[in-house]
């Protein structure tokens, strides 16, 4: 498996380019995830966590991992921290899955399609469901610290750290939290806009930080990978909000419209349809202008998934 991460072209990267670049790792991703999630877990739980991972999704957090790493690699080869940035690309996508099978489950969402196919919950019952997303969570940080590796104890720890933060109270649950105490209560920008930061954001902007982990790195080019980690999460959720409202269900692989039908408070129901999508634009042009402040040569493909992500409908 070739898991060296090369340097992006250049100049500015075309659709077709990022489409070569994003379904070589998507295809090294998916091989690691399937060879990496064992189908002998006891009692069928193997069966429902390789059912919650694979096959489906935009695989954008290991995507953005990736391409930090590259961004931060300046061009050399490093086959120790090429792993690690494999290794926290795929971690980072058990979180998230992990995520969306408890999301899913009738004590928070209560949904039944996920990736265009009935969510876990619904296909293997809600005891595995809730048990393939703990071991999906404890998988995750089995991945950060292989046995017998020549990845640096330091970048390990910095990897778990990273990954623990983005997902915990301070990040991803966090902010779910605030999102079930959510419903029907009117909430103002700032409070919405701390609920995604939370929920969404923080698992996106740990996957830009992961990746800058996997390399040297001044704190200039940190604090603008931070930036844009930042800009990029809410701009994504903001989209989400948009097309919670203009697409299908069979377009999204998830049932359209239900933040309207469950009371939840979005950008469309607080600033209106075209205002939502003017601030996507806004905090696109945030991620870039924060790319540009790293001092970085090779930020190429981070820029292009941020124009994708923005501009993306599904």
């Amino acid at each position: 498996m070739d898991t060296h991460v090369s340097a992006s072209m250049p100049h500015d990267m075309t659709s077709t380019e990022l489409d070569q670049w994003s379904n070589h790792w998507l295809a090294v991703v998916e091989e690691a995830l399937s060879g990496w999630i064992s189908p002998q877990a006891p009692a069928g739980l193997g069966d429902a966590m390789r059912y919650a991972v694979l096959d489906g999704g935009k695989r954008l957090r290991p995507l953005l991992v990736l391409a930090a790493r590259e961004a931060v690699a300046h061009g050399s080869k490093d086959a120790a921290l090429d792993e690690a940035a494999l290794r926290a690309a795929c971690a980072v996508e058990l979180i998230h899955a992990y995520s969306l099978v408890h999301d899913d489950m009738p004590c928070m969402d209560n949904d039944v399609l996920r990736r265009g196919k009935p969510t876990v919950h619904v296909q293997f019952g809600e005891a595995q469901a809730l048990l393939a997303g703990d071991a999906l969570q404890a998988l995750a940080f089995e991945f950060l610290t292989p046995e017998s590796s020549a990845i640096p104890d330091g970048v390990q720890a910095r990897l778990c750290r990273l990954l623990a933060t983005s997902a915990g109270h301070a990040g991803m649950a966090g902010g779910q939290a605030i999102d079930l105490a959510s419903v029907g209560v009117a909430l103002n920008e700032d409070q919405l806009r701390q609920m995604h930061r939370l929920k969404t954001g923080a698992l996106l902007e740990g996957s830009v930080m992961m990746g800058a982990a996997c390399g040297e790195t001044t704190p200039q080019a940190l604090s603008g990978l931070k930036r844009y980690g930042q800009a990029l999460g809410l701009a994504f959720q903001v989209v989400d909000d948009i097309l919670d409202v203009i697409a299908d269900s069979a377009t999204l692989g998830k049932t359209a419209g239900k933040d309207a039908a469950n009371d939840k408070p979005t950008y469309v129901s607080l600033l209106g349809l075209e205002e939502a999508k003017s601030y996507a634009q806004s905090l696109l042009r945030e991620a870039l202008d924060a790319l540009r402040s790293t001092g970085l040569t090779h930020t190429h493909t981070l820029a292009a998934l941020a124009e994708r992500v923005v501009n993306r409908n599904t």
